[in-house]
Protein backbone atom coordinates (compact mmCIF):
# COMPACT_ATOMS: atom_id res chain seq x y z
CA UNK A 1 0.00 0.00 0.00
CA UNK A 2 1.08 3.70 -0.76
CA UNK A 3 2.24 5.54 2.50
CA UNK A 4 -0.11 8.23 2.81
CA UNK A 5 2.77 10.74 2.77
CA UNK A 6 3.61 9.19 -0.56
CA UNK A 7 0.12 9.94 -1.91
CA UNK A 8 0.54 13.41 -0.84
CA UNK A 9 3.44 13.89 -3.06
CA UNK A 10 1.86 12.26 -5.67
CA UNK A 11 2.06 14.35 -9.20
CA UNK A 12 1.21 14.13 -12.66
CA UNK A 13 2.73 16.01 -16.24
CA UNK A 14 0.53 18.19 -17.57
CA UNK A 15 1.93 18.40 -20.66
CA UNK A 16 5.18 19.84 -20.28
CA UNK A 17 8.82 18.86 -17.90
CA UNK A 18 8.16 22.24 -16.42
CA UNK A 19 4.44 21.94 -15.20
CA UNK A 20 2.59 19.50 -12.80
CA UNK A 21 -0.24 18.86 -10.84
CA UNK A 22 -0.88 17.12 -7.62
CA UNK A 23 -3.80 17.70 -4.85
CA UNK A 24 -3.99 18.37 -1.52
CA UNK A 25 -4.37 15.22 0.85
CA UNK A 26 -7.07 14.97 4.38
CA UNK A 27 -4.40 13.53 5.94
CA UNK A 28 -1.94 16.53 6.30
CA UNK A 29 -4.71 19.14 6.89
CA UNK A 30 -3.84 22.01 9.06
CA UNK A 31 -6.18 24.57 10.95
CA UNK A 32 -5.69 26.78 7.55
CA UNK A 33 -5.12 24.82 4.58
CA UNK A 34 -2.21 21.52 4.35
CA UNK A 35 0.22 21.13 6.70
CA UNK A 36 2.52 23.67 5.56
CA UNK A 37 5.70 20.99 6.28
CA UNK A 38 4.03 19.05 3.43
CA UNK A 39 3.64 21.54 1.00
CA UNK A 40 7.63 21.90 1.20
CA UNK A 41 7.64 18.26 0.73
CA UNK A 42 5.92 18.50 -2.61
CA UNK A 43 7.82 21.03 -4.15
CA UNK A 44 10.64 19.21 -3.09
CA UNK A 45 9.42 15.91 -4.64
CA UNK A 46 8.71 18.43 -7.92
CA UNK A 47 12.00 19.29 -8.30
CA UNK A 48 13.87 15.90 -7.29
CA UNK A 49 11.67 14.14 -9.85
CA UNK A 50 11.91 16.45 -12.77
CA UNK A 51 13.98 15.44 -15.96
CA UNK A 52 16.51 18.53 -15.76
CA UNK A 53 17.18 18.13 -11.70
CA UNK A 54 21.10 18.35 -10.51
CA UNK A 55 21.96 16.29 -7.63
CA UNK A 56 20.28 16.91 -4.27
CA UNK A 57 18.40 19.45 -2.49
CA UNK A 58 20.47 21.80 -0.74
CA UNK A 59 18.18 25.19 0.27
CA UNK A 60 14.75 25.62 0.00
CA UNK A 61 12.50 28.54 0.46
CA UNK A 62 8.98 28.41 0.39
CA UNK A 63 6.34 31.47 0.75
CA UNK A 64 3.43 30.77 1.86
CA UNK A 65 1.37 33.57 -0.27
CA UNK A 66 -1.84 32.61 0.60
CA UNK A 67 -3.70 29.68 1.90
CA UNK A 68 -3.86 26.70 0.09
CA UNK A 69 -7.82 25.24 -0.42
CA UNK A 70 -8.50 21.29 -0.50
CA UNK A 71 -8.46 20.13 -3.99
CA UNK A 72 -5.97 20.02 -6.92
CA UNK A 73 -3.52 22.50 -7.75
CA UNK A 74 -0.72 23.29 -9.92
CA UNK A 75 3.48 23.62 -10.04
CA UNK A 76 5.04 25.34 -12.34
CA UNK A 77 8.81 24.50 -12.09
CA UNK A 78 11.72 26.77 -13.64
CA UNK A 79 15.40 25.86 -13.80
CA UNK A 80 16.43 29.52 -13.95
CA UNK A 81 20.04 28.85 -13.81
CA UNK A 82 22.45 25.66 -14.23
CA UNK A 83 25.88 25.86 -13.13
CA UNK A 84 28.47 22.97 -13.38
CA UNK A 85 28.08 22.41 -9.37
CA UNK A 86 24.32 23.32 -8.68
CA UNK A 87 21.24 24.72 -10.19
CA UNK A 88 18.62 27.11 -9.14
CA UNK A 89 14.55 26.94 -9.40
CA UNK A 90 11.90 29.13 -8.80
CA UNK A 91 8.72 27.15 -8.61
CA UNK A 92 5.34 28.58 -8.33
CA UNK A 93 1.92 26.54 -6.80
CA UNK A 94 -1.24 27.91 -8.27
CA UNK A 95 -4.92 26.96 -7.59
CA UNK A 96 -7.99 28.28 -10.16
CA UNK A 97 -4.79 30.66 -11.81
CA UNK A 98 -4.03 32.32 -8.23
CA UNK A 99 -0.24 32.03 -6.74
CA UNK A 100 -0.74 30.26 -3.79
CA UNK A 101 3.64 29.62 -2.69
CA UNK A 102 6.36 30.65 -4.44
CA UNK A 103 9.81 28.77 -3.84
CA UNK A 104 13.11 29.28 -5.03
CA UNK A 105 15.32 26.22 -4.25
CA UNK A 106 19.35 25.02 -5.02
CA UNK A 107 19.99 21.89 -5.60
CA UNK A 108 23.39 21.05 -6.47
CA UNK A 109 26.45 18.28 -6.55
CA UNK A 110 28.48 17.42 -3.17
CA UNK A 111 32.03 17.00 -3.16
CA UNK A 112 34.52 15.78 -0.75
CA UNK A 113 35.97 18.07 0.61
CA UNK A 114 37.35 19.45 4.26
CA UNK A 115 34.52 19.13 7.02
CA UNK A 116 33.29 20.04 10.35
CA UNK A 117 30.20 20.89 12.18
CA UNK A 118 30.30 23.52 15.08
CA UNK A 119 26.57 23.57 16.07
CA UNK A 120 26.46 20.98 19.31
CA UNK A 121 23.50 18.71 19.63
CA UNK A 122 21.30 18.93 22.60
CA UNK A 123 21.68 16.70 25.36
CA UNK A 124 18.05 15.07 25.92
CA UNK A 125 17.24 11.54 26.92
CA UNK A 126 16.63 8.73 24.05
CA UNK A 127 13.24 8.32 22.53
CA UNK A 128 12.15 5.17 23.92
CA UNK A 129 12.85 7.30 27.86
CA UNK A 130 9.80 9.67 26.81
CA UNK A 131 6.20 9.33 26.54
CA UNK A 132 4.57 9.51 22.92
CA UNK A 133 2.42 13.35 22.81
CA UNK A 134 -0.76 12.69 22.47
CA UNK A 135 -1.27 15.69 20.18
CA UNK A 136 -4.07 14.70 17.75
CA UNK A 137 -5.46 18.14 16.25
CA UNK A 138 -4.68 19.55 13.80
CA UNK A 139 -5.11 16.06 11.90
CA UNK A 140 -1.72 15.54 10.53
CA UNK A 141 -0.06 15.73 13.77
CA UNK A 142 -1.36 12.30 13.99
CA UNK A 143 0.78 10.94 11.10
CA UNK A 144 3.85 11.50 13.45
CA UNK A 145 5.23 9.74 16.74
CA UNK A 146 6.58 12.59 19.06
CA UNK A 147 8.19 12.57 21.95
CA UNK A 148 9.08 15.93 23.78
CA UNK A 149 12.19 16.42 26.13
CA UNK A 150 11.43 20.02 26.34
CA UNK A 151 9.16 22.65 25.53
CA UNK A 152 5.75 20.37 24.80
CA UNK A 153 2.67 21.88 23.19
CA UNK A 154 0.83 23.93 26.03
CA UNK A 155 -2.04 21.47 27.48
CA UNK A 156 -3.66 24.62 29.91
CA UNK A 157 -4.41 27.89 28.39
CA UNK A 158 -2.32 30.49 29.92
CA UNK A 159 0.33 28.14 30.96
CA UNK A 160 2.98 30.75 29.70
CA UNK A 161 6.81 29.71 29.56
CA UNK A 162 10.02 32.01 29.86
CA UNK A 163 11.66 29.71 27.24
CA UNK A 164 10.71 29.38 23.20
CA UNK A 165 12.87 26.40 22.87
CA UNK A 166 11.44 22.90 22.08
CA UNK A 167 13.18 19.53 22.42
CA UNK A 168 11.74 16.78 20.36
CA UNK A 169 12.00 13.05 18.65
CA UNK A 170 9.76 12.61 16.20
CA UNK A 171 9.34 9.92 13.11
CA UNK A 172 6.82 8.53 11.09
CA UNK A 173 3.99 6.63 13.29
CA UNK A 174 4.05 4.04 10.22
CA UNK A 175 7.99 3.43 9.81
CA UNK A 176 8.23 5.37 7.07
CA UNK A 177 12.10 6.04 6.20
CA UNK A 178 13.45 9.30 5.90
CA UNK A 179 14.45 11.19 2.74
CA UNK A 180 15.12 14.69 1.07
CA UNK A 181 10.67 15.04 0.91
CA UNK A 182 10.22 14.03 4.63
CA UNK A 183 13.57 15.82 5.90
CA UNK A 184 11.23 19.08 4.28
CA UNK A 185 8.24 18.14 6.01
CA UNK A 186 10.46 17.30 9.35
CA UNK A 187 11.96 21.05 8.98
CA UNK A 188 8.47 22.45 9.82
CA UNK A 189 7.68 20.06 12.81
CA UNK A 190 7.49 22.91 15.71
CA UNK A 191 4.07 24.81 16.76
CA UNK A 192 4.72 28.28 16.65
CA UNK A 193 6.94 29.57 18.99
CA UNK A 194 4.33 32.10 20.33
CA UNK A 195 2.43 29.12 21.64
CA UNK A 196 5.00 28.24 24.41
CA UNK A 197 5.81 32.30 24.92
CA UNK A 198 1.96 32.70 26.14
CA UNK A 199 0.39 29.71 26.36
CA UNK A 200 -2.35 31.10 24.14
CA UNK A 201 -3.39 29.26 20.86
CA UNK A 202 -2.67 33.12 19.27
CA UNK A 203 -3.45 33.00 15.44
CA UNK A 204 0.00 32.34 13.70
CA UNK A 205 0.91 31.45 10.77
CA UNK A 206 4.26 30.73 8.52
CA UNK A 207 5.23 33.28 5.83
CA UNK A 208 8.40 32.10 4.59
CA UNK A 209 10.44 29.51 5.03
CA UNK A 210 14.01 28.29 4.69
CA UNK A 211 15.62 24.67 5.41
CA UNK A 212 18.98 23.95 4.75
CA UNK A 213 19.73 20.41 3.99
CA UNK A 214 23.53 18.84 5.13
CA UNK A 215 22.44 15.19 4.81
CA UNK A 216 23.76 13.01 1.88
CA UNK A 217 21.55 10.62 1.17
CA UNK A 218 23.78 7.83 2.76
CA UNK A 219 23.52 9.77 6.10
CA UNK A 220 19.46 9.40 5.33
CA UNK A 221 19.50 6.00 4.57
CA UNK A 222 21.43 5.46 7.94
CA UNK A 223 18.51 6.94 9.86
CA UNK A 224 16.02 5.43 8.22
CA UNK A 225 12.33 5.20 10.06
CA UNK A 226 14.45 6.03 13.35
CA UNK A 227 13.54 8.79 15.31
CA UNK A 228 14.92 12.41 14.72
CA UNK A 229 16.14 15.02 17.18
CA UNK A 230 14.45 18.55 16.74
CA UNK A 231 15.09 21.57 18.15
CA UNK A 232 13.52 24.93 17.98
CA UNK A 233 13.93 28.54 19.24
CA UNK A 234 12.50 32.08 18.54
CA UNK A 235 14.57 34.87 18.35
CA UNK A 236 12.91 38.00 18.36
CA UNK A 237 8.89 38.59 18.51
CA UNK A 238 8.24 42.01 17.52
CA UNK A 239 5.34 43.90 15.56
CA UNK A 240 3.22 40.90 14.86
CA UNK A 241 6.17 38.96 13.57
CA UNK A 242 8.54 36.39 14.91
CA UNK A 243 11.19 34.39 13.97
CA UNK A 244 12.26 30.94 15.03
CA UNK A 245 14.78 28.84 13.83
CA UNK A 246 15.55 24.95 14.19
CA UNK A 247 18.21 21.88 14.15
CA UNK A 248 17.14 18.27 12.94
CA UNK A 249 19.74 15.81 14.29
CA UNK A 250 20.07 12.06 13.78
CA UNK A 251 20.19 9.82 16.90
CA UNK A 252 23.78 9.68 16.18
CA UNK A 253 24.26 13.29 16.39
CA UNK A 254 24.71 14.03 12.50
CA UNK A 255 23.06 17.25 11.52
CA UNK A 256 20.66 16.72 8.84
CA UNK A 257 18.96 19.87 8.59
CA UNK A 258 19.18 23.75 9.74
CA UNK A 259 16.09 26.12 9.20
CA UNK A 260 14.85 29.53 9.51
CA UNK A 261 11.32 30.72 9.17
CA UNK A 262 9.34 33.73 9.75
CA UNK A 263 6.03 33.33 11.16
CA UNK A 264 2.89 36.44 11.42
CA UNK A 265 1.12 36.19 14.55
CA UNK A 266 -2.15 38.29 16.31
CA UNK A 267 -2.39 39.84 19.66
Amino acid sequence: MTHVFDEALSLESAGSPGLVTGATHPAWANMVGPFGGVTAAVLTRAIETHPDVLGDPLALTVNYAAPIVDGPFELALNPVRTNRTNQHWIVELRQDGETKTTATAVFGVHRDSWADTEAVMPSVPAPEQLPRGAQEFPIWLSRFDLRFAAGPFPQTVGQASPSSQSLLWVRDAEGRALDYAALSAAADMFFPRIYLRTGQLIPAGTISLTTYFHASRAELEEVGADFVLGAASANRFSRGFFDQSATVWSRGGTLLASTHQLVYFKG
